[in-house]
């Protein structure tokens, strides 16, 4: 049984073999079709293929439009630049456009041969302004059927006012409709409803565990390193799973192959730089990237006797590196590696490994392959002697995730039709504590055993053009879990009062290999768009996704230091079904290409099973029958999205509007009814503005302003008092909310003066963090008063209560 998947995407890669043509492009434009081959290719349709990048740096361009006039189809390129269009013999002519570059048309002769068009497109002088997605082809929004997808352009967010002046993908996207966090200095992020362990969070393909840098002031990715930035909310394709909630695609540089490059930037709170070339005459290129923060560096003459030699700060490299061994085969290598420190003589550590390597090989003119094995590693350890000064007294506790992936992703090209199909295999290694406690120089080592488990997928999607205004993405996918040994599994007591800790029964052992258990889901996939006018659009979409992993936390906002758990025999897999449809318009056209405003409007409704809830009091950390002391329940979640977006002009921005509603239902808690997730907010309004003075050329500015209902809290509806104690009285689950939040953020950009003949570019930026100073509370805890222990206090804690100034000068050579 534990074999099964490893042989079924063996028997994938077997079945594809047969697929390769020996009629694979070389570098000519052309590519001449045996006589034997001629009669079928051409009754099958011919096609125009290739890679199209970026004519400055060489880099891939990922959903660039091929638009054939003569019939009114086309194609976008791929993750890697590569498209393919199936079309009847015959002459045509192809508009490639791409918002931000010189749109060309090239004519293209399919009387008899495939033709293989290699393109690179050059940025027009003036860059349009552009705010989600600057990269993109004409009325995307509109004409392409993903729905509830939003991508980001590095280049926009570097112009978003920043906590510090710093650019930040997490704390971006949450500018986005549908996206929201618990509150600043929270970790991760939560869209449509979901946790923050249910969004797949994705770099170069490689899972990040924890995506936050300080407690959630800044997350993992070095804009300078960052390529590309999707988020996919909802219709997910059937080639992503094993999260219910969202994907995270973020993709890295693949480094300038024309000219060595160096980027950087100098701040209040960190500096980072980055340096890129081409390598081996032009076949390939490399980018390496780092950051590290000097907070407390800057802090250390301030700090008290008790503060001395503090440690709290950040750092992380990311590297990526590519060769071109032909025109049918390219090969990637990307890393991360990064980690934070936190704390005095107590204190802790996290940080994230990823390594990704990566194959694409393009078969024939119709069907590319990309091969991805991954390594991905996430840790942290709380030590109680950080600066070593007692050495034989000390208790440290360790834990960690680590995945071992393969993943073989195919792409067909069939005219109207284009096929994607393939499989992954994952094993994962579940550390979920392990301590030691020295006294006088006795050590003891304690904790809970490690878990594995191995889990697998395959799927088939298909996005079907069926006439000219309706289109239609379906697909299925199949996942496997397996729970292995070596290790223990528990069954606990079944008789005991729901919300109540539950005792270890039976305990079985387990070799290593073994399976303890096992779950399977099918997963479909539907989407469908129908084009109303040139320029409108109606979208429908459903996904169901499974999710075998769970992160255990039973904070306000979950911390570095929650632990990572698989499904086991007492925890079932999470499984999300969601619906959405939604109307999308454009209209105001402009000189340039595509609209002037974008607008739309989605709704949505999601159900959850088997979500994780815990008992009051819940032991968390270091328990070995953790199980015990959680709770299984459902959830749902459903709301409307409202944005709209100008692109162009001296100012332009969007505005979105987000109103929701999340809850769970959990036998044993809030009286078995239903009560808010603890990141339930109703409304939540966003709008950023983008201004570029007509007379001021080397100045812009930019302004972003937040509001947000209140996330739910348990407050206590009563007391007791027992001589001179007092103590709450409880009478729900999420039964207040703290006060509404809203912020006003405000940035301006000084370019640098060119000089002729030289390349150095540079600019100045300098923003301002809650321009008006607003003490906006994270929580409300209550507390007796120190003079009157009868009388109870809410004390509302901010984590920034007063304006905060940044200025960052950022360079490139």
């Amino acid at each position: 049984m534990k074999y099964t998947t490893l042989l079924w995407i063996y028997s994938l890669f077997l079945f594809c073999l047969p697929l390769r043509s020996s009629n694979a492009q070389g570098s000519l434009t052309t590519n001449k079709i045996g006589a034997a081959q001629d009669k079928g290719v051409r009754a099958a349709g011919l096609t125009v293929s290739g890679y199209i990048k970026d004519a400055a740096n060489g880099e891939g361009l990922i959903g660039v439009s091929v638009y054939v006039k003569e019939t009114n189809t086309g194609a976008v390129t791929n993750s890697y630049g590569f498209y393919a269009v199936t079309l009847p013999p015959g002459s045509y002519h192809l508009v490639i456009s791409y918002v931000g570059y010189e749109k060309e048309t090239k004519a293209v002769d399919l009387a008899d041969r495939n033709v293989r068009l290699d393109l690179e497109l050059k940025q027009e002088g003036k860059q349009l302004q552009e705010v989600i997605v600057s990269t993109k082809r004409e009325d995307d929004n509109v004409k392409n059927i993903e729905m509830s997808v939003n991508k980001i352009d590095v280049k926009t967010l570097k112009r978003i006012p920043a906590l510090l002046g710093e650019v930040d993908v997490i704390r971006s996207i949450q500018l986005l409709p549908g996206v929201s966090t618990v509150g600043e200095g929270a970790t991760g992020f939560n869209v449509r409803g979901g946790s923050i362990d249910q969004n797949l969070v994705l770099l170069d393909e490689a899972p990040v565990y924890n995506s936050s840098h300080l407690f959630g002031f800044f997350s993992v990715f070095n804009p300078d390193a960052v390529k590309d930035v999707k988020l996919i909310k909802g219709g997910i394709p059937a080639n992503y799973g094993g999260r219910i909630a969202s994907i995270l695609d973020v993709r890295l540089k693949e480094g300038n192959a024309k000219k060595p490059e160096l980027n950087g930037g100098i701040g209040l709170i960190f500096s980072r730089l980055s340096y890129e070339r081409p390598l081996f005459k032009g076949k390939g290129s490399f980018i390496v990237a780092a950051r590290r923060s000097y907070a407390d560096i800057l802090a250390q003459p301030f700090l008290n006797s008790d503060l001395k030699g503090a440690k709290f700060y950040f750092y992380d490299l990311t590297a990526k590196g590519n060769y071109h061994i032909n025109d049918k085969n390219t090969v990637f290598l990307s890393g991360y590696l990064g980690r934070d420190v936190f704390g005095a003589d107590f204190g802790f550590n996290w940080g994230n490994t990823t390594l990704s390597a990566r194959w694409n090989h393009v078969f024939s003119d119709r069907l590319f392959l990309n091969t991805t094995a991954y390594y991905s590693n996430y840790d942290y350890s709380l030590n109680t002697d950080l600066k070593q000064k007692t050495p034989n007294d000390y208790f440290r506790t360790d834990s960690r995730i680590v995945d071992y992936s393969l993943k073989p992703d195919f792409s067909l090209f069939l005219g109207k039709n284009t096929i994607t199909f393939g499989g992954q295999a994952i094993i994962h290694d579940f550390q979920p504590g392990t301590a030691t406690a020295a006294s006088s120089g006795s050590v003891r080592s304690f904790g809970i055993a490690n878990k594995h488990a191995f889990e697998a997928a395959l799927y088939v999607g298909n996005e079907q053009q069926l006439t000219t205004k309706l289109q239609l993405q379906y697909g299925l996918r199949y996942s496997l879990f397996n729970y292995v040994g070596p290790g223990e599994a528990y069954t606990f007591q079944t008789d005991v009062p729901l919300g109540t800790r539950r005792e270890v029964v039976t305990t079985v052992a387990y070799r290593g290999g073994d399976v303890v258990k096992t779950y399977g889901n099918w997963e479909p996939r539907f989407a469908a768009k129908y084009d109303l006018t040139d320029n409108s659009s109606l979208k429908l979409s459903y996904n169901r996704l499974a999710q075998y992993i769970h992160l255990i936390s039973n904070t306000t906002a979950s911390t570095p230091l929650d632990i990572w758990t698989p499904s086991t025999n007492n925890i079932k897999p999470q499984v999300g079904d969601q619906i959405a449809g939604g109307f999308f318009k454009n209209f105001g056209r402009t000189k340039g290409a595509g609209s002037e405003f974008e607008a739309s409007v989605e709704v949505y409704y999601k159900w959850l099973q088997n979500q994780i809830d815990y008992i009051d009091g819940a032991s968390l950390i270091l328990n070995k029958y953790l199980e015990g002391d959680l709770l299984s329940g459902k959830g749902r979640a459903y709301g409307a999205e409202f944005f709209i977006k100008r692109n162009t002009g001296v100012v332009n921005g969007w505005i979105s509007y987000t109103l929701a509603k999340t809850e769970r239902q959990v036998a044993g808690i809030n009286n078995d009814n239903w009560y808010p997730t603890r990141f339930d907010k109703r409304h939540t309004l966003t709008s950023v503005l983008l201004f570029d003075p007509p007379n001021a050329k080397r100045w812009n500015f930019s302004a972003t302003f937040t509001y947000a209902s209140g996330t739910p809290g348990t407050f206590p509806t009563g007391r007791f008092v027992f001589g001179d104690y007092v103590g709450p009285i409880y009478d729900g689950r999420n039964n207040y909310r703290i006060p509404a939040y809203h912020r006003l953020d405000l940035a301006a950009t000084l370019q640098g003066r060119k000089r002729p003949g030289k390349r150095k570019e540079d600019n100045w930026v300098f923003s301002v963090y809650n321009a008006y100073a607003r003490k906006n509370a994270f929580s409300v805890y209550f507390q007796p008063n120190a003079d009157n222990p009868q009388v109870t206090e809410a004390i509302r804690y901010s984590v920034f209560a007063t304006i905060i100034p940044s200025v960052t000068y950022n360079f490139k050579f």
